[in-house]
């Protein structure tokens, strides 16, 4: 796949995970109204749609080539943990 393609292959999965995830938080707050009396066995479908957006959110990032992108923080990089400053005389 070329990287233009996996970008937006990428791009997409991670939406569509996002999309996802705030439909079936939005669901699953939705239903604890009861004057919208809306089927109680749909409750489980949308705390596990939570799970397969958040599912589709990292594939999609790992596609994408995102990852990483906390490496790219200035704030981890020079300030964070020691574990994640990028010392050239580092040893292990």
């Amino acid at each position: 796949m070329k990287r233009k393609h996996a970008n937006v292959a990428g791009n997409a999965l991670m939406g569509l995970g996002l999309l996802t995830m705030v439909l079936g938080v939005g669901y699953s707050i939705l239903n604890q109204l009861p004057q919208l009396q809306l089927p109680q066995y749909l409750t489980h479908g949308a705390i596990f749609g939570i799970f397969i957006g958040a599912l589709l959110w990292l594939v999609g990032a790992r596609i994408s080539g995102r990852e990483k992108v906390a490496d790219r923080y200035y704030w981890l990089r020079h300030c964070g943990d020691k574990r994640c400053r990028r010392d050239s005389h580092h040893s292990h």
